[in-house]
């Protein structure tokens, strides 16, 4: 019996000593819309996260748009192997400007796919869900204990930012705060609550903010101090509101002797869109798979574990869920698999991992946002089918319409309007195979069959 006791001590230390763990993910944040980046917003607790952890400013979404980012960053996997690629339906656009069939897309990931979340909770975690899902329909269903407003909403729906709300899980809020309550402050006051509860054992939280998505609202007592010749000021109020959230949070780690123990990850879903703030240098935003629609923020702080750093290896929300599970000392699932590496090897200063290639898979097609706005290929699709692979400093496309290869060297030309693929051909032959035996590897559809109702003279040129 006193064997047994001194086991269970010896156990339950073991899970106490596990570090928390806090995802803060942004939605449709740009890469150059935070302050560390550009001085158009004043993020300042971000900043303060950038002073006290490592900066990825090599990092990337595994897709361009908002579900299928979070699938993979969710079940640590390239969207081949669960086959959420957009939003809704596939064929999205007008028909005569389709070339190709799309692949069907996935709305949800399945719930036999274990998220990181379910990882977590099975050793021990207590987890939580606030804000934006978007993967499936109760969160509570997909590894998390509590859900704070999520659902399949890709948007702030129900009354937008503020209460009260007309429908979906927040009206349960409508009655706990005043009318006029901002969404951010009701997540971080929940979040606030959720570890002032379960401070005494390991948490997870999934803070997924719906801002900054459209609708764009502006944030009163914010919006007043923003010059509208350098900045939308609706925009730039949502930044800095949501960043008072993650301030809010910070502050409660520390007031409640938790930040040492508090493994605090910040990134976005996707990049930016274009027409409501450029990611210059970086081409185009949201949607595309220029880096301007995939390169998103990204800072990691943990207190004795994380290098107050500047990391330049390129990494994936993909490498989130190795990660996590490498930061608990827990094994992979039987049976995952998982694409991403753990980055934990970087968290110490000239810490590395060995050069890999990032790939993407979109066998769909996203409409316009702005036209010739959006600085894509065309004026109709802010994407058209195609895969991508980035390897070091060179990055290829592949487009399925007409097989067109682009080879971008991102060192000399980060805005990708430098098209190397006959200049280097051996360097593009040698990638395309990478990315041809990746797309097999993980039996990435790729779209062949011919639209009857495309006109060929209607569609713009993609050159």
């Amino acid at each position: 019996m006193f064997r047994y006791l001194i086991a269970c001590f010896l156990l339950a230390g073991s899970v106490l000593a596990k570090p928390n763990i806090i995802y803060i993910n942004a939605d449709d944040l740009g890469v150059m819309d935070v302050n560390y980046n550009s001085d158009r917003y004043l993020t300042p607790n971000i900043n303060r996260l950038c002073a006290e952890g490592m900066v990825f400013s090599e990092a990337y979404a595994a897709a361009a748009n908002c579900a299928p980012s979070r699938a993979c960053a969710m079940s640590g996997q390239y969207a081949p192997r669960h086959g959420v690629y957009t939003v809704g339906n596939s064929d999205r656009g007008a028909a005569k400007h389709r070339k190709l069939i799309p692949i069907m897309n996935t709305e949800k990931l399945a719930l036999d796919n274990l998220t990181i979340a379910g990882a977590l909770q099975q050793a021990g975690y207590k987890t939580i869900h606030l804000g934006k899902w978007h993967l499936g329909d109760d969160p509570t269903q997909q590894g998390f204990d509590i859900n704070i407003g999520g659902d399949m909403s890709g948007g702030p729906s129900g009354g937008g930012y503020f209460s009260p709300f007309s429908r979906g899980p927040m009206t349960a809020y409508n009655d706990k705060y005043p009318e006029g309550t901002h969404r951010v402050d009701i997540f971080a006051d929940q979040a606030v609550k959720f570890m002032q509860v379960y401070r005494e054992q390991p948490f997870f939280m999934y803070m997924s903010f719906y801002s900054v998505h459209t609708k764009l609202e502006p944030v009163p007592g914010l919006v007043e101090k923003y010059d509208p010749s350098r900045v939308r000021p609706d925009y730039a109020s949502m930044i800095e509101k949501m960043d008072q959230g993650i301030g809010r949070i910070l502050n409660a780690l520390e007031q409640l002797n938790l930040k040492r123990n508090t493994l605090v990850v910040f990134t976005s879903d996707n990049g930016g869109i274009k027409k409501t703030s450029s990611q210059a240098p970086f081409r185009s935003g949201k949607g595309s798979y220029f880096d301007g629609g995939i390169r998103v923020p990204l800072v990691i702080r943990w207190p004795g574990h994380v290098s107050q750093a500047l990391c330049e290896v390129p990494v994936s929300g993909i490498d989130f869920y190795p990660t996590f599970l490498e930061a608990a000392e827990l094994p992979v699932p039987e049976g995952k698999v998982l694409d991403g590496v753990s980055l934990t090897p970087l968290f110490k200063k000239r810490g590395t991992i060995p050069e890999r290639p990032l790939f993407w898979h979109f066998p769909v097609y996203l409409q316009k946002y702005a036209g010739k706005g959006d600085d894509s290929h065309d004026e109709y699709f802010r994407t058209r089918p195609g895969s991508v692979i980035r390897l070091g400093r060179w990055k290829l496309h592949e487009y399925f319409e007409d097989g067109r290869i682009e080879l971008y060297d991102l060192a000399a030309d980060p805005a990708e309007r430098m098209n190397f693929a006959h200049i280097h051909p051996e360097k593009a032959s040698a990638m395309h195979q990478m990315l041809k035996d990746w797309r097999k590897e993980t039996n990435a559809p790729v779209p062949t069959e011919l639209n009857p109702k495309y006109k060929a003279e209607t569609a713009s040129s993609s050159k």
